[in-house]
């Protein structure tokens, strides 16, 4: 099959109002229209089966017809490019954001970038945890200079919504949480050993890891954090960032 064939019948197959593609015939050599149709409609549903499987606190929110509705729009407006559906999606928090009809439920894109970054971290690589311990023969005095390496599967993500507490609500892990305000939230999701977690972080915290992230040593971080956030807290958050496995490595 040509290169243009095989885009012609990727055309047909995200379009309901695209013609038969050229070439394709049934065993007795007539256009099998039924046939393609039934093919199409099961590779939408497995494209939907595939979103929906990457954003069940999402759907929950909005209901099953809603987000059955939204995921069909970005489908064909965002068919895959690989035959590989892992990192399907990945851009659907994006698309909800401008999607229209999803402009009444505000906090939904971000809460889709949390469910996101959980598949982002399962998938990431393994890593030992710091042994905090280690930081215990640290000079006090070069403890400014440190610089620290973040576990590859740590994800940073702050919304104006409270998304850790909106996610934990809907989600079968921590169904038991409550809203009791609507201040924002900065999150930390994070796989270091088996099982992946999501953390609220402390005022300042995604500033001052995502300082550090970015190759800045530990003085740098804290005068960022510091300077964006005034009731930062050195102590609450490093001693957080260690107990959580955020950190791999120093130098």
């Amino acid at each position: 099959m040509s290169s243009k064939s095989q885009r012609d019948f990727a055309t047909a197959l995200n379009d309901r109002e695209a013609p038969l593609p050229e070439g394709v015939v049934a065993w007795n050599d007539q256009a099998p229209i039924r046939r393609f149709a039934v093919y199409r409609n099961n590779v939408t549903a497995g494209l939907q089966k595939a979103v929906a499987s990457r954003f069940p606190v999402a759907q929950k929110l909005v209901g099953e017809d809603f987000f059955a509705a939204m995921a069909h729009e970005f489908i064909t407006r965002h068919p895959p490019r690989s035959p590989l559906l892992l990192h399907y999606g990945a851009d659907f928090p994006a698309f909800a954001e401008h999607f229209p009809p999803a402009q009444s439920v505000p906090y939904l894109a971000d809460v889709m970038r949390l469910e996101n970054a959980r598949i982002e971290a399962y998938h990431a690589e393994d890593r030992a945890p710091l042994d905090p311990s280690r930081l215990a023969d640290v000079d006090p005095e070069t403890l400014a200079e440190l610089h620290f390496t973040l576990h590859p599967s740590a994800r940073l993500l702050s919304s104006p919504y409270p998304i850790v507490t909106i996610w934990a609500m809907n989600s079968e892990e921590n169904g038991d949480a409550s809203l009791e305000d609507w201040t924002g939230e900065s999150a930390l999701v994070i796989r270091p050993q088996m099982q992946v977690e999501v953390m609220r972080l402390p005022p300042g915290g995604a500033t001052f890891l995502q300082t550090l992230q970015h190759g800045a040593p530990l003085g740098a971080a804290v005068e960022t954090a510091f300077a964006n956030h005034a009731g930062f807290n050195l102590t609450a958050n490093l001693t957080g960032a260690l107990q959580s496995g955020v950190f791999t490595d120093f130098s």
